[in-house]
């Protein structure tokens, strides 16, 4: 059995956590603040939230953790159900996206950790012993783009799959190339948070750009998963936010793109879109552009084509995520044997 924290900020890390799970041997429980999702048939702890206090008080515990705010009866609820769980089921493994209390919780019940990394700047004291607790560090990118986690002994334990999405196995888009008797498409594709005013900003770059058509998936334009997945593929150039999960299933498609960072704690959209400019993978920004700047963006995207995005998402990570986590799984228990969570 593998206990599974999915983080409940956001969608993309409950779409990673279905993507793998479909390729895990190993049994997976769910815990997580979220309710479980349509199609998922295993078992799913929902968590009492962390964040009841109206008034929080000394959350970072003196600068030692992220959330960890005092009198909290939800964070106390939360910390019994996580390890009274853990007590009754006796998991091989534990695999944390993401939160540094909940790995650290974990740990301290003496369960195997992998913990999901993430990009941007994590050299804070919290993300440094979370890392270092961690008998592994699941990393949904390729180790030449240089994102992650640093030092040896953690590269050493760090597991580069490349990114994956629900999309991976679908045919990609060929690319399309610029023609300019032709109208274009844009797609922007976005979250639910990031950017205020968004529908105005987008009007503008639409006055810019005469020569395109714009649609939109996301706010006021919530798509489902096919329905996506076609607009993705049929879209000249593909404007996303930086987020994990919307950068891996434009990748999938293989979308000629632009992607801008949105503010997130420690840079991580940042980095991202550095990583993407640097591989030459896409055109990459770290902040809304003006309306001007639209034309030359989009032809910079379609002159890039969407190719260079197998670099970023090889197609089979959530496959090697996936075999990585079993094969511990297998490490475990034959190193354990039956000295393995004694009764």
């Amino acid at each position: 059995m593998i206990g599974y924290y999915v983080h409940h900020h956001g969608s993309g890390h409950v779409k990673r956590m279905m993507t793998l799970a479909d390729h895990l041997d190993s049994q997976v429980t769910v815990l997580s603040s979220l309710p479980a999702p349509k199609g998922w048939a295993g078992e799913w702890v929902v968590l009492a939230p962390d964040d009841l206090a109206a008034a929080p008080v000394d959350p970072t515990a003196h600068g030692t953790l992220h959330w960890a705010p005092r009198y909290d009866g939800g964070l106390r609820a939360r910390v019994n159900q996580v390890t009274e769980w853990i007590d009754r089921v006796r998991p091989s493994l534990f695999v944390v996206d993401v939160s540094v209390e909940a790995a650290i919780l974990v740990r301290l019940t003496g369960t195997p950790l992998v913990i999901v990394a993430m990009p941007g700047d994590r050299r804070d004291g919290p993300h440094q012993i979370a890392y270092d607790l961690a008998d592994a560090l699941l990393a949904p990118w390729s180790e030449h783009l240089g994102l992650g986690p640093s030092g040896d002994g953690r590269l050493t334990k760090t597991w580069h799959v490349g990114a994956f999405s629900r999309f991976d196995g679908r045919t990609r888009a060929a690319g399309t190339a610029p023609d300019g008797s032709v109208r274009r498409s844009a797609l922007l594709l976005w979250g639910a948070g990031g950017i205020e005013k968004l529908d105005a900003l987008v009007d503008e770059a639409r006055s810019a750009t005469p020569g395109w058509s714009w649609s939109v998936a996301g706010p006021g334009r919530w798509l489902d998963e096919d329905a996506l997945w076609q607009e993705l593929r049929a879209a000249d150039v593909v404007v996303t936010h930086a987020g994990q999960n919307a950068v891996a299933e434009v990748a999938a498609a293989a979308a000629p793109s632009v992607v801008i960072a949105s503010p997130r704690p420690y840079d991580e959209q940042v980095h991202t879109v550095r990583a993407i400019s640097r591989a030459g993978i896409a055109v990459g920004l770290e902040g809304w552009p003006e309306p001007n700047h639209w034309p030359d963006l989009l032809a910079r995207a379609q002159d890039l084509g969407g190719q260079g995005w197998r670099r970023w998402a090889p197609g089979d990570g959530a496959q090697r995520a996936a075999a990585c986590l079993d094969e511990l799984v297998a490490h475990l228990r034959h190193q354990h044997t039956t000295a393995a969570w004694p009764a």
